[in-house]
C-alpha cells in the first residue's frame, strides 16, 4: 500500500526555470505536492546541461521528477491567460524570473490576490525584489561572491574557489521551501473562523548565501575581525583538517573537542601532547594549529586510508573518507540508507538520489522521472476545462507545445 505523503492535496505551478526554483519544486513533488513545471517552448536550459543522454540531460531526470510538465510561450497574451487559470487554481507558484516581469505580464501577486487570496507566491531570484540591486542579472556564481561566501574559500592571497556544483542556487531553493512551509503554516492558521491568506516569499540567492556564514558578520562589528579564507581548515577550530595518506587517499579529521583531542594525541602515538596543558583547550590549540597539524600530516602519511580509520575510530575520533560519487554508490551505509533510487528511462535503469530529510511516518518518494517536454500537455489543460478541438487550436497556433 502507497504511503501518505506529506503535501498531497497541494498543487504547485513552477514557473522558475534552471536551478533555483526547480529546485524548491522538486523537493515539494518529493513530498506528494502536485507539481505542474510550465516550460518555455524550447523547454528548461537544464534538459541540455552537462551529460546528455539520448537527448536529454542525466541531471534533467533527477531534477524534474514527480512534476508533471507543460509547455507554454509565455510571451503571449493566451499563454498568459493559461497560467492565469493555472495561478488561480493553485496553493502555491514558485517563479524565478528577473523582479519585474511577472507584474510586465500581468501574473505578480497584486494581479492575482483578488482571485486567488490564499496563494502562496514564491519569488527567488538574485539580489531581491527590492533595493537598488534588484533588477541586476542575479546568476549564483555571482551572488556568492557578493553574499561573503566566495571570500571565504581557498586559500589566503590566492584567487577564491569555487565548489564543483551551483551550491547558491541549491541554498536558494531551499530557504524557498522553508518561507513556503511557514507561509502555509500562516496561512492554514484559523483565526477565529477564519483562515488567513497567503503571502509572499521573497527569496535572494545572495541572502540565502549570507544567512550560512555563521560568525563572520559579529566578529567584524564587535571586534573588527574580518575572517579570511584557511584552505582545508576552518579558522579558530583546531584540529580539524584534511590529510593525504600513504595510498594518495584523503583523510578528514575532526578532532577538536578537548576530551576528543586526549583520545587523538593517544591514537597517533603522542601521550605527551595529550596531557600537555598547552593544548587542553581550544584557545590552546589554536595558538599551536601549525605544530598539530604537522603531527597528524606526518602520522597519515604513515599509513593506507583503511588503516588509519581504523585506528581512529576505535578511539571514537570523528574521521572519514573523502568520497567520489562512486565511493558514495559502493558505499553499504548509503545504500542502506536509502540513498540511491531507480528510475526506468527508455527502458534502462538509472539511479538518482533520494531527496532528503527522512520522514519516519509520511515518507516522500520518486515516483516518475523526469519527463519529456510538454509530457502532460493534454491532461493539464483538460483539467483546466478546455477540450480536444481548444487544444489543437493552441498547438498549431505555438501558444503550447507538445513533443
Amino acid at each position: 500500500m502507497q504511503m501518505h505523503k506529506p503535501l498531497q492535496g497541494l498543487r504547485v505551478i513552477e514557473l522558475g526555470q534552471l536551478l533555483a526554483g526547480p529546485f524548491a519544486g522538486c523537493m515539494l513533488g518529493y513530498f506528494g505536492a502536485e507539481v505542474i513545471k510550465v516550460e518555455p517552448p524550447g523547454g528548461d536550459p537544464i534538459r541540455n546541461w552537462r551529460e546528455v543522454k539520448d537527448g536529454t540531460s542525466l541531471w534533467w531526470r533527477s531534477l524534474a521528477r514527480n512534476k508533471k510538465c507543460i509547455s507554454v510561450d509565455l510571451k503571449t497574451p493566451e499563454g498568459r491567460d493559461l497560467v492565469r487559470q493555472l495561478l488561480v487554481g493553485a496553493d502555491i507558484v514558485i517563479e524565478n524570473f528577473r523582479p519585474g516581469v511577472m507584474e510586465n505580464w500581468g501574473l505578480d501577486p497584486e494581479s492575482l490576490r483578488q482571485e486567488n487570496p490564499r496563494l502562496i507566491y514564491a519569488r527567488i531570484s538574485g539580489y531581491g525584489q527590492t533595493g537598488p540591486y534588484a533588477k541586476k542579472p542575479g546568476f549564483a556564481s555571482a551572488c556568492e561572491g557578493i553574499s561573503g561566501f566566495r571570500y571565504l574559500n581557498g586559500y589566503p592571497d590566492e584567487v577564491p574557489v569555487r565548489p564543483n556544483l551551483s551550491l547558491g542556487d541549491s541554498v536558494s531553493g531551499l530557504h524557498a521551501v522553508i518561507g513556503i512551509m511557514m507561509a502555509l503554516r500562516a496561512r492554514d492558521e484559523k483565526v477565529g473562523d477564519q483562515s488567513t491568506e497567503g503571502q509572499v516569499v521573497d527569496v535572494a540567492l545572495y541572502e540565502s548565501m549570507f544567512n550560512l556564514l555563521e560568525a563572520v558578520i559579529p566578529e567584524y562589528h564587535g571586534a573588527d575581525i574580518i575572517r579570511q579564507p584557511s584552505g582545508t581548515t576552518v579558522t579558530g577550530i583546531v584540529p580539524t583538517n584534511t590529510y593525504k595518506c600513504k595510498d594518495g587517499k584523503f583523510l578528514v579529521i575532526g578532532g577538536n573537542g578537548d576530551s576528543i583531542f586526549t583520545r587523538l594525541m593517544q591514537a597517533v602515538g603522542r601521550d605527551d601532547m595529550a596531557v600537555n596543558q598547552d593544548y587542553a583547550t581550544n584557545a590552546d590549540r589554536v595558538r599551536h594549529e601549525a605544530e598539530i597539524d604537522a603531527v597528524l600530516k606526518a602520522w597519515c602519511a604513515k599509513y593506507k586510508l583503511e588503516d588509519a580509520l581504523a585506528i581512529l575510530e576505535a578511539q571514537r575520533i570523528p574521521c572519514g573518507p573523502v568520497y567520489s560519487a562512486e565511493d558514495m554508490m559502493n558505499d553499504r551505509h548509503f545504500n542502506e540508507r536509502g540513498l540511491f533510487e531507480q528510475v526506468e528511462i527508455n527502458g534502462e535503469p538509472l539511479k538518482i538520489p533520494a531527496i532528503l530529510p527522512k520522514l519516519e511516518e509520511t515518507p516522500g518518494g520518486t515516483d516518475w522521472a523526469g519527463p519529456e517536454l510538454g509530457a502532460h500537455t493534454d491532461e493539464v489543460l483538460t483539467g483546466l476545462g478546455l477540450n480536444t478541438e481548444q487544444i489543437t487550436k493552441l498547438k498549431k497556433s505555438g501558444v503550447i507545445t507538445d513533443y
